[in-house]
């Protein structure tokens, strides 16, 4: 039945904005031109901005994959592997290729950063491997509506779509961040630590309710609070700072898993 196939629709749109992202990302890359008395000035193209609009869409339609799924009752063992086959493009993929290139550029920076080995730049590909691996733990788990073991795919791809938008849009003040994200260290640590988080058996958040109460609601309503304030005070920072609140609040919230 058509019916049967809409969240599959859902789901390949979200493998559609994915590719697409992949395409902004990666065309036409790093440019590396002439400056005055022969300086060489490299810059990432403002473009790979538009990647993480697309990885925000491809986001959006996954959420509602699952939810017309379940109103359509037409969950299916199909359904489940084709949205991580889609998730492991959009929310894998897709965010390490933003961060080899944000990383290129960082390490072209260094003192004959144009020469260095490119095997510096294969760290940022444990990404996709981490969450590949992730994905298929999940399909192969038991169901559950209490919450997540290890950090959901989507939530580090959603992370690492705001590092473009943050490096070009944040204001004036607001310099050392944008600093940060031209720092090759700072790309090595977060590659790692979300792959670890994503691989690990840490218990997280799902925000799926069986039933509504304000003991459970009240993570949910925490990072809602923290999300405005951050926005607010620090704009598009504010994805970071939300990623972190929640899995600070998954590991201390535990009552939510009981």
């Amino acid at each position: 039945m058509i019916k049967k196939q809409i969240p599959n629709l859902f789901t390949l749109l979200n493998l559609f904005f994915g590719c697409i992202a992949v395409v902004y990302i990666t065309t036409p890359g790093i440019i590396i031109t002439a400056g005055i008395e022969g300086e060489s000035l490299i810059e990432i193209p403002q473009q790979i901005y538009r990647a993480s609009l697309c990885l925000a869409l491809a986001a959006v339609v996954d959420y509602f994959d699952g939810f017309l799924a379940r109103l359509l009752d037409s969950s299916s063992e199909m359904g489940k592997q084709l949205d991580s086959l889609a998730d492991l493009v959009s929310f894998g993929v897709a965010p390490s290729l933003i961060a080899y290139q944000f990383l290129r550029l960082s390490i072209a920076q260094d003192m004959d950063g144009l020469s260095a080995s490119w095997f510096q730049l294969l760290p940022v590909f444990i990404l996709p491997c981490a969450a590949a691996y992730r994905l298929a733990r999940f399909n192969i788990s038991a169901p559950s509506i209490t919450g997540f073991t290890g950090v959901p795919v989507p939530a580090v791809g959603l992370l690492f779509a705001s590092f473009p938008i943050i490096y070009w849009y944040a204001p004036i003040e607001q310099a050392a961040v944008t600093g940060l994200l031209l720092n090759k260290w700072f790309w090595y640590v977060v590659v790692l630590g979300c792959s670890y988080l994503m691989v690990s058996t840490l218990p997280m958040m799902a925000f799926k309710f069986s039933a509504i109460s304000f003991k459970k609601l009240l993570p949910l309503l925490i990072l809602v609070a923290i999300g405005l304030i951050s926005a607010i005070s620090f704009g598009w920072i504010a994805v970071p700072i939300v990623f972190i609140a929640y899995v600070v609040l998954s590991l201390s919230l535990k009552y939510w898993y009981v």
